[in-house]
């Protein structure tokens, strides 16, 4: 072995202390030449390439290529990188490539411009005579029926990485128009034309500052990129996506605006984006998207064994398809600079959102809404980049920042808003349920202007608020609370769920007048005793306890704290101005539509209440002092005319009251229906079932509030949550 490696050596050092440059020139050249003399001395044309000796002469002169690079200094151009410039050998490959003479030539100089573009490692793109042909190179792919798509989209991919590399070579692969040029050619000095006999420019010479008009006529880069992206073959397809993503993704604001302003790059992936979602068949139902999980852009297709099964839901490919391309568009404009981004997310409003989506929200027919909307939700729940995200707001809420009215209607406000409102409010149910989820969803993105616009603008000057009432609750206790002196006897609101802490309960109405504390336990309890006792059902049943719901609400609060922290909302309510007391107060479009379908939660189905209070909780959960005081302070006099959450279910309270009187054995009716709906009895017909139900969603949704108000309790009080801490 010791011999074998000395050997070794030996041979090595005598290769590295020959005269590189003349033997490598020559050895270079009889390759070529042994290339060109080929298609002089052939006569059979339908031999394949592969049989020939091209392969493995194109594999030796990429070699030496390399080889002579590494032993240049950094200034210097080999004498074989001059030799393959100067006798223009990348022009004749192309040529024969086009030609595919032999058969599968295409593919071998598809191979040879990957391997010179990936291995050497001086900037090259940049001279003439390496970027025209690669400019028709680019040209010859993604054709129609092409048996070369993976070693096109290597070759492709390597164009993209040199620009990652070298963002300003943007400007030489990109089609130009032939009077754009000419005119290129006769701005550039010779000594740029001609560097070293080699007819390269340099990056800082002012050819390289040139930035090319986008030709229409011929298919650019950023075409047969796109066209390869809707390939059948998975791989390349993504491999495609992925050389756009390293194209949008330099950083540079120059190449940016290459891309926005000069290619059809934007268009072509609206374009794409249009065309999948077309392909949803509205014949899908709203309830398979609604815990629909993301699929990701990078997601390979399924394998021929799950292709066999069958999919959760008709159409989850075209769904799948769809999905995974909005995720693409997403991270693109999130990876790309500002200026792009911005310019791919008015694409996709205006193509899709806008020209698309629009119309089928707005129609007749009642399918068309449901599925549509139940799309539209999902892609709210997934579109995670700023810029895109406000494209989508302004789609579906406006720019109003004005208080609203109650005679505001289009044109007078923002249409498509106005009518998803409205679509809350549906005579079908299912549309309403969809929408609801809708509105959640856009609840639980990072945006301060989703709460101004469809609630804070309204409660801005607190004029639901009686003027000269004070910032202070009055002294008297409600009359619910009168109705119920002793307190700590309350079922849902135990000393024992406290751990040891001080009970909130057991001090003296003295010392609860003074205590913050206990005006957290009196608004607490005023949400926990609006539900009649013979309406209770958590006593009866295990694991529906108060405490549950506190554990959910401390994560929540979190959720939207973190999500707010910078808004810059106050810590205390703004000062009410006395002009705004002759104000007519109003809850806004979106408050109104929630509290109306709160009012009628004792005859609505259950799945509707459910998202009815799921959006007030949300809301709820905010940590705006306004927006906690309107929704959480049973105290607040109201102004005349002026409804809170509070005293809505003051006057669903008294209707269920009345109602109960006319029902026999409510109370076991109650928790019949209560044990069905959680798989402890099966499910049978039963009168008065919907409000039964809806009884129980209003008891949920009461403790649910108190459990919110416990848990945004003020800084100081923050150690009673340590027993609820998960």
């Amino acid at each position: 072995m010791d011999v074998l490696n000395k050997l070794t050596t030996l041979f090595q050092q005598a290769l590295e202390t020959r005269e590189p440059s003349i033997n490598l020139l020559d050895s270079f050249v009889d390759h070529w030449k042994g290339i060109t003399n080929y298609y002089i001395e052939t006569t059979d044309e339908s031999r394949p390439v592969k049989q020939t000796d091209i392969p493995w002469r194109l594999k030796q002169m990429l070699d030496i290529l390399v080889y002579e690079e590494k032993q240049q200094d950094v200034e210097e151009t080999g004498a074989c990188m001059e030799y393959l410039l100067q006798h223009k050998i990348l022009e004749t490959l192309c040529t024969l490539g086009k030609a595919q003479y032999p058969p599968g030539m295409r593919q071998q100089v598809l191979l040879f411009f990957s391997k010179v573009l990936s291995q050497i490692q001086k900037p090259i793109l940049h001279i003439i005579n390496v970027y025209r042909p690669v400019q028709k190179l680019i040209r010859l792919c993604a054709l129609p029926s092409s048996q070369t798509e993976k070693e096109e989209v290597h070759f492709l991919f390597a164009v993209c990485s040199r620009v990652k590399k070298d963002p300003y070579v943007l400007n030489y692969i990109l089609e130009t128009t032939k009077e754009e040029q000419l005119q290129r050619s006769s701005s550039v000095s010779e000594d740029s034309l001609d560097e070293g006999s080699s007819g390269a420019s340099s990056p800082g010479s002012p050819s390289s500052s040139l930035t090319p008009t986008h030709n229409s006529s011929q298919p650019g880069i950023i075409q047969v990129l796109m066209q390869l992206g809707k390939s059948q073959k998975c791989r390349v397809a993504l491999r495609a996506m992925e050389c756009v993503l390293l194209l949008v993704s330099v950083p540079q604001e120059e190449t940016a605006k290459l891309l926005a302003e000069e290619t059809p790059l934007c268009d072509l992936l609206a374009q794409r984006l249009c065309e999948l979602y077309g392909n949803i068949p509205t014949t899908l139902h709203p309830t398979d998207l609604h815990s629909y999980p993301l699929k990701e852009w990078r997601t390979p297709e399924p394998t021929a064994e799950c292709v066999e099964e069958s999919p959760p839901f008709p159409a989850q490919e075209h769904v799948d398809r769809f999905f995974c391309w909005l995720d693409y568009c997403d991270q693109l404009i999130a990876e790309a600079p500002k200026i792009l981004g911005a310019k791919l997310s008015k694409a996709l409003h205006q193509q899709w959102l806008t020209a698309v989506i629009q119309p089928h929200l707005l129609q007749m027919s009642e399918v068309g809404i449901l599925v549509h909307t139940a799309l539209l939700s999902c892609a709210v729940r997934y579109v995670s980049s700023p810029a895109l995200l406000q494209e989508l707001l302004l789609f579906l809420l406006g720019s109003d920042t004005h208080h609203e009215q109650r005679k505001d209607t289009p044109p007078h406000t923002h249409t498509l808003r106005y009518h998803l409102i409205e679509h809350c409010d549906h005579i079908s149910d299912e549309i309403s349920i969809t929408t609801l989820r809708m509105f959640e969803e856009l609840l639980k993105k990072p945006d301060r202007n989703i709460l101004n616009n469809l609630v804070l603008r309204n409660l801005e000057s607190r004029s639901y608020r009686l003027h000269g009432s004070g910032e202070e609750r009055p002294a008297a206790e409600s009359d619910l609370l009168e109705e119920s002196e002793d307190l700590e006897e309350d079922p849902f609101f135990p000393d024992s769920e406290f751990s040891g802490s001080e009970s909130l309960l057991s001090l003296s109405r003295e010392e609860r007048r003074s205590s913050s504390r206990t005006q957290i336990a009196e608004t607490v309890n005023s949400f926990l005793c609006l539900v009649p006792q013979e309406a209770k059902t958590t006593q009866h049943v295990q694991g529906a306890g108060y405490d549950t719901y506190v554990h959910d609400a401390l994560k929540s609060l979190k959720e939207c704290s973190a999500a707010s922290v910078e808004w810059g909302w106050p810590d205390t309510p703004k000062p009410i101005d006395a002009s705004s007391s002759s104000t007519d107060f109003y809850e806004g479009h979106f408050l109104k539509v929630l509290f109306n379908r709160l009012t009628r939660i004792l005859e609505q189905p259950y799945e509707l209440n459910l998202q009815v209070t799921s959006v007030l909780s949300r809301l709820a959960l905010f940590p705006h002092p306004h927006l906690h005081e309107y929704l959480l302070d049973p105290y607040i006099s109201l102004s005349p005319g002026a409804r809170s959450l509070f005293s809505t279910l003051v006057r669903v309270i008294g209707e269920l009251m009345q109602r109960i009187q006319h029902i026999p054995n409510f109370t076991q009716r109650l928790i019949l229906v209560r044990r069905q709906l959680m798989g402890l009895e099966e499910d049978a017909l039963m009168d008065h079932a919907t409000l039964l139900k809806g009884v129980i969603v209003l008891e949920e949704f009461c403790k649910e509030l108190a459990a919110i108000a416990f848990v945004k309790l003020p800084l100081g009080d923050q150690e009673l949550l340590s027993a609820y801490s998960p």
